[in-house]
């Protein structure tokens, strides 16, 4: 976030105001990229004054830091360039390569070459070298794919900026500056905090089992890297009717989604400890918290990026502020006395109460409602289906038995789903699939 000097926030907020094709989106590239080399330039010259201090403190620990340290400065350029071109390449209604490259493309490249390297096909350097040639070339395939597609454009147009717009590219980025922090505290203080208050082993078995809980929100990261730009346009011509849709449609779809990841995590977390090992059984309750807190959250929908590219961002901020006290001021009270149970609770509780200040908020403000009898249709399936699905006798075989309890679950949730048309959206896309598979017959 420092990197990028917060101009990924401003990226899909204010683009809207700038899209224009045959203007070249009056050099809105240019302009961010030259905020993005800025941030460069400022982190490398932070990385360099605490270079000394960073080395003293890793030296004895792995000398290899020291020799591969001047590796970071590449990596740290690829990452700042990428996260604007992926920003920028999403305002352009594709937000599809930019995950596809982070998260698929880029994560089979580390594994062929962590295999090659195991099988002592590759040496350290080699590998070192290639790891991060795959951190970096997902920078160069959207650079060619903006190129191809006619997108990317150094052409300045700073005279389109007035005093009233630049004020607002400088507001958004210093607020997107404060939003990724405390994210990044939100994220990492439980670990920090049972760390010092229990122990380094309790932190570990909470990082495994939050791993499991919070898995029940990836599924939103693709939905809220569009909503961020459909909302953002919407906010710029005040459409109220498509903000209502993203909003409503996204809650349904996400609830209907994270219900099944949920109750697919819980039915099957007597086989996640049979994996992970006896040692992590008292992480059971930390999934459980964290996963319900993640379902609330998914509930929710799109709220944080119809309130992201409001006129009301900065309140989002202080929301988040709030919840990294609330956060911490929960962990004071509870690790003492539940141990990482405890700090399971005080972080689902505090994103609940998050979400709860930013519907109230969008209640309050633009009358925003997005909640009718489909979500109890979807609670009273998903009830349904998880205690037939608890029914099933525990197997010997492991796989098996996921295999069985997960199968029979999603049939059970899907079925009613479909039946009763809760969901366009998924609707549609069950459709596609059997029209696929009566193709391929």
């Amino acid at each position: 976030m420092v990197g990028t000097l917060g101009i990924n926030g401003a990226i899909i907020r204010l683009f809207p105001w700038f899209r224009n094709d045959e203007k070249k989106h009056h050099g809105f590239l240019a302009l961010v990229l030259l905020v993005g080399l800025a941030g460069f330039l400022l982190t490398t010259l932070l990385i360099f004054i605490f270079k000394p201090a960073l080395l003293s403190t890793t030296l004895q620990k792995s000398p290899l830091v020291a020799e591969y340290f001047n590796y970071l400065i590449i990596l740290v350029f690829f990452q700042i360039f990428f996260t604007i071109l992926d920003n920028y390449y999403t305002a352009l209604y594709n937000s599809v390569h930019g995950t596809f490259l982070r998260e698929v493309f880029q994560r089979i490249l580390i594994i062929i070459f962590i295999g090659l390297f195991f099988f002592d096909l590759l040496n350290f350097h080699q590998f070192v070298v290639l790891y991060v040639t795959a951190l970096c070339l997902p920078t160069l395939y959207i650079t060619l794919t903006l190129i191809k597609e006619n997108q990317f454009s150094l052409r300045t147009e700073f005279q389109y900026i007035d005093r009233q717009m630049a004020f607002s590219i400088a507001s958004v980025s210093l607020f997107s500056i404060l939003n990724g922090f405390s994210l990044l505290v939100i994220q990492n203080v439980d670990v920090i905090m049972i760390n010092s208050m229990i122990g380094l082993d309790s932190a570990g078995i909470y990082s495994i089992c939050f791993f499991f809980g919070v898995v029940i929100s990836m599924p939103s990261r693709s939905l809220n890297r569009i909503a961020n730009v459909l909302a953002a346009d919407a906010w710029k011509n005040n459409d109220r009717k498509t903000i209502k849709e993203i909003y409503y449609k996204s809650c349904l779809t996400l609830f209907i989604i994270a219900s099944l990841l949920f109750l697919g995590v819980w039915v099957n977390i007597d086989n996640i400890f049979r994996i992970t090992g006896p040692d992590y059984e008292k992480g059971k309750w930390v999934v459980f918290f964290i996963a319900l807190g993640s379902l609330i959250d998914m509930a929710t929908g799109a709220n944080s990026s119809i309130f992201g590219t409001s006129a009301y961002y900065r309140v989002q901020t202080y929301f988040l502020l709030l919840l990294v006290l609330l956060v911490i001021a929960a962990n004071i009270i509870l690790i003492p006395l539940l141990g990482i149970t405890g700090a399971a609770i005080g972080s689902a509780g505090a994103l609940t109460f998050l979400n709860i200040m930013r519907f109230l908020f969008l209640y309050y403000k633009f009358g925003l409602q997005p909640y009718n009898i489909k979500f109890l249709y979807v609670i009273l399936t998903g009830g349904i289906s998880y205690l037939i699905s608890e029914l099933i006798p525990a197997m010997t075989n492991l796989i098996a038995d996921i295999i069985l309890r997960s199968s029979v679950l999603t049939l059970l949730f899907l079925i009613p789903v479909y039946l009763l048309k809760i969901s366009e959206d998924i609707t549609a896309r069950i459709d596609d699939i059997f029209r696929f598979l009566k193709i391929k017959k």
